[in-house]
């Protein structure tokens, strides 16, 4: 096995990760703070979130507002999804969630837009919270089925969003190991845990790869080109929109 020089090893990671890195860049010296504000408002309403949880006072408020259970009605699990996306796990240190969305959120909204990664986010969470409730229809029994119990589990917090905007954006930059780093944890994580959250964390997966499929079979249908590694397609417009005001 021959093996891999320091110039080839920082090619690799120029490969993977330039493109991304050079448009979050451009975003922060264009507009600085201004870049994420998306980002920080979510870091405060998550960090607040947290606060008032913990307060004797306070639980049942947050329960009531944003903590989702397949054992409730749709209709109420649909209103309380969007704020879902930003109450942490109760079982969990809350400055690993801040961190996450700290990152990921930030890194996203630089590169790809704070609609899109607004967009992103909800999705990937009304997919897990969905997912939660056809599993249960399908039982323990079935390979995708989960067992009665889980009826009773609050859904994932923010980290189905920061799962599924992990994976879009290094789709969107081709940054292609690293995602499959990230879906292999993933995978891990439900062959370890076999628990809710991990099976959920699937499902905003798999509902980010149905929507990069579409998007890249509408992208050949029409005459659009591959993004180059220097994070270009043939027009010259940017994957994360770097020919426009990446901040909307």
């Amino acid at each position: 096995m021959t093996e891999r020089t320091p110039s080839e090893s920082r090619h690799r990671i120029a490969d993977e990760w330039g493109p991304l890195f050079r448009a979050v860049r451009q975003a922060l010296r264009r507009r600085r703070w201004r870049a994420a504000p998306l980002t920080l408002a979510a870091v405060i309403l998550t960090a607040l979130l947290q606060f008032v949880q913990n307060q004797p006072w306070g639980y049942q408020i947050v329960h009531d507002l944003g903590a989702v259970r397949a054992e409730d009605p749709l209709w109420t699990a649909l209103l309380r999804t969007p704020l879902s996306l930003f109450v942490p796990a109760l079982d969990l240190p809350v400055w690993g969630a801040l961190a996450q969305i700290l990152l990921v959120f930030g890194i996203a909204e630089a590169a790809i837009g704070r609609r899109r990664t607004l967009a992103i986010a909800y999705f990937a969470t009304l997919a897990g919270t969905m997912y939660a409730r056809v599993g249960l229809l399908l039982g323990p029994d079935h390979p995708l089925g989960l067992p009665a119990t889980d009826r009773f589990v609050v859904d994932t917090g923010p980290s189905a969003a920061v799962v599924a905007l992990a994976v879009f954006v290094c789709w969107q930059y081709r940054a292609r190991l690293t995602a499959a780093l990230v879906i292999a944890a993933m995978v891990v994580e439900v062959l370890v845990k076999n628990n809710l959250a991990g099976k959920e964390h699937l499902a905003a997966i798999g509902a980010i790869a149905l929507l990069c499929a579409g998007r890249a079979w509408l992208d050949r249908r029409r005459g659009r080109y591959p993004v180059n590694h220097e994070g270009e397609g043939a027009t010259g417009v940017h994957p994360g929109g770097a020919g426009r005001n990446v901040g909307t």
